[in-house]
């Protein structure tokens, strides 16, 4: 049975927390939501774009458009031409050059992904059992003085930095958190003097044990040669996006870290096989997805607790007003998005390839 119907919601939040980076303050976030509907059931995907083109991630409105014009229309001829919505598990196969593309497809995978498991009467943790305790990380910034959220339960910080001074107050808030910190610097440094003049800052208050994305996205040969002067691991972020990637950071040396983001590689399913090929080739990996709503976390919350023992950013991300709602469901991924919520709380951008 094709698909016959796809709408497409967007709900703006405000977080609770603004979290300064050294690239972009964030404030909120766009998260789009995604149902797919057709005879047998219905299934939600969701994104949370960045608002605009950086650092190699879409902006929000190139990943709308990827999904309308292209990856919609495919998944309408597709389920034409062979009488049913096609399985989850073939979306990556899609995949375009284009900067869009891996986000809208890790869209419409999650929600047949949904459909599907609901279809089945199954979770998405018993096709992808626990293998470890899930631990978390927390996304802080050491370039400002802003509040932080509450650290309760969390394993690791994962600190915003820029090269320069950093902020006295958010160091003295390091120190009393006494956990480890990952600085990621988002792509800032210029140099390696950049990053061992803030590294030397933060040692002076905490454990550091590893030096996130310093460089711009695909500047191995300045990480690899940054990484023989450090004695922390070098994690990358931005620059992890396919199996190639991941190649070629162990090729080089680069990195023993890996942040594996569903929504920028194209998907669960690629994260998960980027992840497994990272293993093998000697790399550590932890999920990414800080500013999805507590629906798409879950998700990557179980794919967390499948693949990876590193602190990951799945934890719950307070938000200012009203966050979505969502139910406990036996099946699925365990919780599902109230859909009243969507029509009633959320803007409609299209339906079904139609512009509202």
């Amino acid at each position: 049975m094709a698909v016959v119907d796809a709408t497409l919601y967007r709900h703006d939040v405000r977080l609770a927390h603004v979290l300064q980076g050294g690239a972009q303050r964030h404030e909120g976030r766009s998260r789009l939501y995604l149902v797919l509907r057709d005879a047998d059931g219905a299934g939600v995907g969701e994104v949370a774009p960045q608002p605009v083109s950086l650092n190699g991630d879409p902006g929000l409105k190139s990943v709308i458009d990827e999904l309308r014009d292209v990856v919609l229309p495919q998944l309408s001829a597709i389920s034409s031409r062979e009488g049913a919505a096609p399985s989850w598990t073939r979306m990556s196969r899609f995949a375009a050059p284009r900067e869009a593309s891996a986000t809208a497809l890790a869209l419409v995978e999650m929600a047949l992904l949904h459909r599907e498991l609901k279809m089945e009467k199954c979770r998405l943790d018993e096709l992808w059992p626990s293998q470890s305790a899930l631990r978390l990380q927390r996304s802080v910034s050491l370039v400002d003085d802003e509040a932080w959220p509450a650290l309760k339960g969390v394993a690791r910080l994962r600190a915003k930095v820029t090269p320069g001074l950093l902020a006295p107050r958010s160091l003295e808030r390091l120190a009393a958190s006494s956990l480890p910190v990952v600085l990621d610097f988002n792509a800032t440094a210029s140099s390696a003097e950049d990053v061992l003049g803030v590294l030397e800052q933060v040692r002076l208050v905490a454990t550091v044990v590893a030096v996130e994305q310093p460089f711009l996205v695909g500047n191995l040969t300045d990480t690899a040669r940054l990484s023989e002067r450090l004695d922390v691991m070098i994690s990358l972020d931005e620059g992890v996006r396919s199996l190639r990637d991941v190649e070629q950071i162990a090729r080089y040396g680069a990195a023993k870290l890996v942040c594996v983001k569903p929504a920028r590689v194209g998907g669960l399913a690629n994260a998960r096989t980027l992840i497994a090929r990272a293993r093998v080739l000697g790399l550590e990996a932890y999920v990414g997805g800080f500013f999805e709503s507590p629906y798409a976390r879950q998700a990557n919350r179980v794919l967390a607790e499948h693949s990876v023992t590193e602190p990951s950013d799945v934890g719950d991300v307070d938000v200012a007003g009203e966050d979505l709602k969502v139910v406990t469901t036996e099946t699925g991924f365990g919780l599902d998005v109230d859909e009243d919520f969507l029509r009633t709380r959320t803007t409609r951008i299209f339906t079904t390839g139609t512009e509202t």
